[in-house]
């Protein structure tokens, strides 16, 4: 069994809370692996992630295109192997099928999650960062900022940009 250590673990745990996600590829395997996408324009980023998870991956990074608000765009992505470690990952982050904030995310989002998190789906206002939490719930994204408020003594509240969609500052 492999086991992730605590840096790379952080990375994982930063991705997660953004655009990386984890799947199990197909029927007959058990084992879930991470992917990670971002716009060819954040290709540094992903390369330095790559870079970062490397010994847990098969292939390189690879270049995608795809559709968003109606217009084409091009990414880059790599995938992990399917592995036991992603497997206990995927439990703790879609324990009901869907993705959800952790009830243990007080002790995973360390600086580095955390570093993670803000690099990869921020966005910058007069307000301040912005962090974007399109896909949780409400009560997620509560547990998220009391985590930032307690551990981090980050003043936050929650900011709707459009009907159902839901922002942390």
């Amino acid at each position: 069994m492999i086991k992730i250590p605590p840096y790379q673990f952080s990375v994982i745990i930063g991705l997660l809370l953004f655009d990386g996600w984890l799947t199990i590829a197909s029927s007959t395997k058990n084992n879930a692996r991470l992917g990670f996408k971002q716009f060819l324009v954040q290709g540094i980023y992903v390369c330095f992630v790559f870079n970062e998870l490397f010994h847990y991956c098969s292939s390189y990074p690879n270049l995608t295109k795809g559709i968003r608000a109606e217009k084409p765009f091009y990414g880059l992505q790599f995938f992990t192997r399917s592995l036991p470690c992603f497997s206990y990952l995927h439990f703790l982050i879609y324990p009901k099928g869907i993705q959800l904030i952790p009830n243990n995310i007080y002790d995973n989002l360390t600086p580095v999650a955390l570093a993670h998190l803000i690099l990869g789906d921020e966005k910058l206002s007069r307000h301040g960062l912005i962090i974007c939490t399109d896909f949780y719930s409400v009560e997620d994204v509560v547990r998220l900022i009391n985590v930032l408020i307690v551990r981090y003594r980050l003043e936050c509240t929650i900011r709707y940009d459009r009907p159902l969609t839901n922002y942390l500052i």
